[in-house]
């Protein structure tokens, strides 16, 4: 098991002051390209890896024996199996919720499903909703998930890469969020002649999606090409601009557009030049850290500036809910950090994006 202390990581708009000593941990090591985890109520967790399995970690490490019952994935590109997500009365009905990208890499879509946990296995798993229409690239699937206040769910959908014109056209699923219920049937939302759920539009590629429990604020963030990178605050009915209003340019150097604002589209949160690559973000509750209550953790797959050697974990400090300053937390670990959750003891787990993937738990004496 690896030890660190941390390191402070002074950087533009990144506080240097109030650092108590942290300390991370390697908990579990092997993980091929994990991407999401779950917390079960007895102290197990399962993590999901791209090629298409889902992993349990307990007391003794990473299980060898994988979990039964997963849908067949499409691994290609950025696709394969995605988030794990409990439901709510997980404690009583033992459901639990896969994304997953399913077809060909030139005929594809993103999909969600639940079944029953039964020991090592998945019973009586069902698809319950698809993405419309299939695609023909297989990257931007957004693909994170999240259950509402009233137990309904919002998941985020990717643009397709090749598809940005349709973010702006509530007509398909395109570079949206979708609001279901539990049993995955559409809600209807506020945009005429929308494809089901729309709920918002204009999303490039969703990376993460957080509710706060406290404020019932809905956080988002996704990203943008070369720059603009984005959080949000999500709101039914928000057009969120992309591509029409956008601090990014394209990878070839030309601009996706003149604006970065624009009238009846929403300004960004908080914003990355250059991009950082967030990749997941959690809201933080807990004791161990209380000084950071309510703040957002967020995962990064590349650095964004030189301070930082690679992909790391960082903590925005909201304050009235305005940002007031940003701060790395992990930033010696050499790799693209994929996931970030918070544990029921207050302590904080993140998955490293690697075909030798670790889960690191950063925590306090």
């Amino acid at each position: 098991m690896k030890h660190w202390v941390i390191a402070a990581f002074a950087a533009a708009m990144m506080s240097t002051a109030g650092f108590a000593e942290q300390r991370h941990e390697t908990v579990a090591e092997g993980l091929e390209y994990p991407w999401s985890l779950a917390f079960l109520p007895d102290g197990r967790m399962l993590v999901t890896e791209k090629p298409g399995r889902l992993r349990v970690i307990d007391e003794t490490g990473l299980r060898a024996e994988a979990i039964s019952g997963v849908p067949d994935v499409l691994h290609s590109g950025q696709g394969g199996l995605l988030d794990v997500v409990l439901h709510p009365d997980f404690a009583a009905n033992q459901i639990i919720y896969l994304t997953w990208s399913e077809g060909e890499a030139r005929d594809n879509t993103l999909k969600l499903g639940r079944g029953r946990l039964e020991g090592m296995a998945l019973t009586g798993f069902e698809e319950i909703f698809a993405a419309a229409p299939r695609r023909n690239t297989d990257v931007h699937y957004g693909a994170r998930l999240a259950f509402l206040p009233d137990n309904t769910l919002l998941l985020g959908i990717g643009d397709g890469f090749d598809h940005r014109e349709e973010a702006q056209r509530p007509q398909t699923h395109y570079g949206s969020y979708v609001h279901l219920n539990a049993d995955g049937s559409a809600i209807d939302g506020p945009f005429a002649d929308a494809a089901p759920g729309v709920y918002t539009i204009g999303h490039r590629n969703p990376q993460a999606i957080a509710v706060d429990p406290v404020s019932g604020i809905v956080y988002s963030n996704e990203h943008g090409p070369r720059g603009g990178d984005e959080i949000n605050i999500l709101v039914e009915g928000r057009n969120y601009g992309w591509p029409i209003a956008t601090y990014g340019i394209d990878y070839n150097g030309a601009l996706v557009s003149p604006y970065t604002s624009y009238p009846g589209m929403e300004e960004p949160m908080l914003y990355w030049v250059p991009s950082i690559a967030p990749s997941s973000m959690a809201v933080y509750h807990g004791t161990m850290f209380a000084e950071w209550d309510g703040d957002l953790l967020v995962t990064a797959l590349i650095s964004g500036d030189a301070v930082v050697a690679s992909g790391h974990l960082r903590r925005i400090d909201l304050e009235d809910g305005e940002v007031v300053d940003q701060e790395v937390l992990i930033g010696d670990a050499e790799a693209r950090m994929r996931y970030v959750g918070v544990a029921p003891d207050g302590s904080i787990y993140v998955l490293t994006d690697d075909p030798e993937g670790e889960m690191i738990r950063l925590y306090r004496d």
